[in-house]
């Protein structure tokens, strides 16, 4: 790969890593549902015009856009809100993963071989550390919604492979044109009309530039330049570099917002890191790759 196309994964891998910070962020300024309704309008509307059609079947458009941007997205800030740290949230997510070969098992058949298997049962037993070592029933109830939301993600992520867009890039644009409306209702009906209206007479910059960022950057310009990536070479070649995208999570919470996880959740993020390493079959490549004198 190219030094020019490495330093693009990378940066996207930081931008997604930082990602968590700016929802902490954006959370002071917004409720989460009527944030992540926030989130896509300006993911969505500025560029529906350039993109005409989806060019899948509409039930894949509205499918992925409930469950990946209604569900998904609202399970994650709804788990930030209630108190997951931002650090520790961009390691869990990633049992997406997980979810991705359970549900690739059962709903296309396919067999994941015995090292994947390995590496899945590391990362489980990694979520199951962490949750041993989560404060009160508000910080299980947390943890236990982002691991709902790293299965949505993981569904999602059948759902998109299954549609099988011919151009990426306008699919996400359709697919983030699907959740405002549902989730300007459901802000409405839980979160409520005072609160949505506190929050926009409120506004600040901070929480201004918290939905640019999340929306525009994160997922307009992020997906764009991973789309570009994923046409130029292989998935196996750019998939590994989403690895560090919890390594950008947590120093990037350490820096901002001086979340130090405690030593337990660091050994089950450690885990889960290294049985998604496993499961892709990376740690095999490394071993097999020859010393170089």
């Amino acid at each position: 790969m190219p030094v020019p196309h490495v330093a693009l994964a990378v940066l996207i891998a930081a931008i997604w890593g930082f990602n968590f910070v700016v929802i902490r962020l954006g959370l002071d300024a917004f409720p989460p549902l009527l944030f992540n309704g926030l989130r896509f309008v300006v993911a969505s509307l500025p560029f529906l015009l350039f993109f005409r059609s989806p060019g899948v079947p509409w039930r894949w458009v509205i499918g992925v856009g409930l469950v990946l941007g209604v569900m998904k997205f609202s399970l994650l800030f709804l788990a930030m809100a209630w108190g997951m740290p931002a650090g520790l949230a961009s390691v869990v997510m990633q049992a997406q993963a997980l979810f991705s070969v359970v549900f690739a098992a059962l709903l296309l058949g396919e067999r994941p071989g015995q090292m994947q298997w390995v590496g899945l049962a590391i990362a489980a037993f990694g979520l199951i550390v962490i949750a041993t070592d989560m404060e009160g029933n508000v910080g299980l109830i947390a943890f236990l919604t982002l691991i709902a939301a790293a299965a949505c993600w993981g569904l999602a992520n059948i759902m998109t492979r299954r549609a099988a867009a011919p151009k990426p890039l306008a699919f996400m644009i359709w697919v983030s044109a699907v959740p405002p409306l549902p989730m300007f209702g459901l802000s409405w009906i839980f979160e409520g009309p005072d609160a949505m209206a506190a929050a926009f007479a409120g506004l600040e910059l901070r929480g201004l530039l918290a939905v640019l960022y999340i929306g525009l950057l994160s997922t307009t310009a992020c997906f764009a330049g991973w789309s570009l990536l994923l046409r130029q070479h292989t998935a196996s070649l750019v998939a590994p570099f989403t690895l560090l995208v919890p390594v950008f999570g947590l120093l990037s919470a350490w820096a901002v917002l001086d979340e130090m996880p405690s030593t337990i959740k660091l050994g089950g993020a450690a885990l889960i890191l290294f049985g998604l390493l496993v499961n892709a079959g990376l740690l095999k490549r490394l071993l097999r790759q020859p010393a170089r004198v």
